[in-house]
């Protein structure tokens, strides 16, 4: 337990930045799932919705520094590819 205000503050920083974090990486983990689960089901209109969220939704985290802009750019770039591959 902490001893100290400034300890204390802390503790009760981290549980709310760890609650937003699950809640965030919950998010992108179901995001990037629709995207699959269309893909794999051979959906390509579904699959190409999922992905217009998905990029919205990453280009945000980016902005708000949840995920980096490098990471978001990556992940969106191998979605995409992924859904390409559905038209083939």
């Amino acid at each position: 337990m902490a001893n100290h205000k400034s300890a204390e503050k802390r503790a009760r920083q981290t549980l709310v930045r760890t609650e937003r974090n699950r809640f965030y990486k919950t998010r992108i983990k179901n995001l990037t799932k629709a995207v699959r689960v269309a893909v794999e089901a051979g959906d390509k209109e579904a699959a190409t919705v999922a992905l217009k969220d998905v990029n919205k939704s990453f280009h945000s985290y980016a902005t708000k520094g949840i995920l980096k802009k490098n990471t978001a750019a990556r992940r969106i770039s191998r979605l995409s590819k992924l859904v390409n591959t559905v038209a083939a």
